[in-house]
């Protein structure tokens, strides 16, 4: 019978043979993977150095600027750079193309969806589209006016308690007036919630167009409303209202160069087209800051000129008692009052139209700053609310 063959076996005894061989093993892997780690080194770096060059993202100027802007004497500056042709003069090859609004949430969602790339509209629907997006949406790159917003009232209102069981107008739900009244009523006491209708302390918002809002003043069908100019000198000097609250006066100047400052228009831009297009972007605000400074120098003339871009925008110019009002309350600015936003979000917040957020990146000022520089005029701030 054969014995089959035992298995090999080592026998481990310290200070044996064997243990060396293993050390002797151990080194030899150790040798083979650092010239391994070599090797791989030296290849990625000639891979590395044969790679090309990372490039920069590609800007070209955009083929068309797509313009929003609202039918108010608050939108002056845009008025101006249509009217005097500043826009396109600056644009160059790139066509203008215009969108006329009634309110901010509407131009917001056409400015998300793609159908306009810049608009004038006011701070609190932009700060709700930058909160909703979480920073993604749109850009705040210029100020445009500061002031003319008030909340005219029949003349047999004449403190806020009067409001109680009443019906008030605003252009619309979310935008900055809206905000404005629904905020200074929490702060009488006064609620203005859906689910407050029909308390004593209720005060009803009907958010309404602008010129409507007038029309249901006139057939008593409205108490008043917190409107921009021109139409809350139409409701006093053409419908009998009076005046209650006149924004400026809620404004101390804690947040801004001076009291009685509070934006009431500025200009927005979409992130991706700001991206994409900054060339174009630039000129859109070497023609915007052209226009404020026409207005600035050209008062006696400036009537007539915004006149006709009313015409166009909203189909009838205004009488000059009316007219004459609306810029009396007003002030054109480059500055986007960057100061006021986080009071702006959180009176939002308190009117229940946005949630808090960071405001932070915000504000983009540094296009702004390099055409004011060229200009020879004073650089605006961001309130570190972003790049300026």
């Amino acid at each position: 019978m054969t014995i089959p063959e035992k298995p090999a076996t080592i026998r481990i005894v310290a200070g044996d043979a064997p243990k060396r061989r293993r050390r002797g093993l151990e080194i030899s892997l150790l040798a083979a993977l650092v010239l391994l780690i070599g090797a791989g080194a030296a290849v990625a770096s000639v891979t590395q150095k044969n790679a090309p060059a990372p490039t920069a993202a590609v800007t070209t100027p955009a083929a068309t600027l797509k313009l929003g802007y609202f039918g108010n004497v608050t939108h002056a500056p845009a008025l101006i750079g249509l009217q005097q042709g500043f826009f396109q003069k600056d644009l160059g090859a790139t066509k203008l193309s215009t969108q006329v609004f009634n309110a901010g949430p509407a131009a917001v969602e056409a400015l998300n969806a793609g159908a306009i790339d810049a608009a004038y509209l006011g701070p609190n629907p932009a700060i709700n589209s930058f909160v909703k997006s979480r920073g993604e949406s749109l850009r705040v790159i210029a100020g445009a006016a500061s002031g003319g917003a008030q909340l005219v009232v029949k003349p047999s209102i004449r403190t806020a308690a009067d409001l109680k069981g009443k019906v008030l107008a605003t252009p619309q739900l979310g935008g900055t007036q809206d905000v404005a009244l629904r905020s200074w009523l929490g702060r009488q006491g006064l609620k203005s919630g859906q689910a407050d209708a029909g308390a004593p302390d209720a005060v009803t918002i009907n958010p309404t167009d602008n010129a409507a809002a007038l029309k249901l003043f006139q057939d008593g069908k409205l108490d008043g409303a917190w409107l921009p100019e021109p139409w809350a000198s139409r409701l006093v000097l053409q419908a009998g209202a009076t005046v209650l609250v006149d924004e400026k006066d809620l404004w101390d100047g804690s947040l801004t160069a001076k009291p009685g400052q509070f934006p009431t228009t500025i200009l927005v831009v979409n992130k991706n087209f700001l991206d994409q297009h900054p060339e174009t972007v630039r000129a859109l605000l070497k023609g915007h800051v052209e226009s404020v400074q026409w207005l600035r120098q050209n008062p006696a003339a400036a009537a007539e000129v915004i006149n006709a871009g009313l015409t166009t925008a909203a189909g009838s110019a205004l009488p000059a008692d009316v007219l004459s009002r609306s810029l009396s309350g007003l002030s054109f600015t480059d500055d986007p009052l960057a100061g006021t936003y986080r009071k702006l979000l959180q009176d939002g917040v308190d009117a229940g139209t946005t949630k808090s957020a960071d405001l932070g990146g915000m504000v983009n000022l540094g296009p702004l700053n390099a055409v004011l520089r060229d200009a020879g005029l004073p650089a605006v701030s961001a309130a570190g609310l972003g790049s300026q």
